[in-house]
């Protein structure tokens, strides 16, 4: 089930039977391994931890890295000419592409999440910054740049940010361009 929290009231927004997209995040705060734990639940064993046993340590920052345009989220479908993806302490790269591999025009644009990992907020974005300025992909647009700006966005290092962050962001953008 997913839920939106804002301005004190829950909204419920899906229930999915798949794994979720953004599961890399809530695998790093707590250990534990979701997919791992859905194959061997399927496979008919039984789960091996109750409630009780999710402990959230530290804090985790994804961001979906996308074959399109940072600014105005073209598609940008084409040939991985060049990649290398980050590496180090905290960082989870999940991705399927690989140099020379086409990214296709009809499928969705994700081709990469990069996931930090920190003991502190300001660890886990100082950790993707690093991440985002090490991961190349050549031969494509991709959003990397509009992440490289976000984890320098005042108001994200704070925190406390709304579900309309991005887009005010975006809109504030645009209004010093004109």
């Amino acid at each position: 089930f997913e839920f939106l929290y804002e301005n004190g009231e829950f909204y419920f927004i899906e229930m999915n039977t798949r794994v979720q997209v953004e599961h890399p995040v809530s695998e790093m705060i707590t250990g534990v391994d979701i997919v791992q734990e859905q194959i061997r639940v399927a496979a008919g064993e039984k789960l091996r931890y109750k409630q009780k046993d999710i402990v959230f340590r530290g804090h985790a920052i994804e961001c979906r890295i996308n074959a399109e345009d940072p600014f105005t989220f073209v598609p940008s479908p084409g040939n991985i000419e060049f990649y290398h993806p980050p590496g180090g302490p905290g960082i989870r790269v999940d991705s399927h592409i690989y140099q020379g591999y086409r990214v296709p025009p009809h499928y969705d644009s994700m081709v990469a999440k990069v996931i930090s990992y920190g003991d502190t907020r300001e660890q886990a974005i100082r950790r993707m910054r690093i991440a985002l300025s090490e991961m190349s992909i050549q031969g494509i647009k991709t959003n990397i740049p509009l992440h490289q700006e976000l984890m320098q966005d005042a108001r994200f290092i704070e925190g406390g940010t709304s579900i309309h962050y991005l887009e005010h962001k975006l809109a504030d953008k645009s209004e010093v361009k004109a």
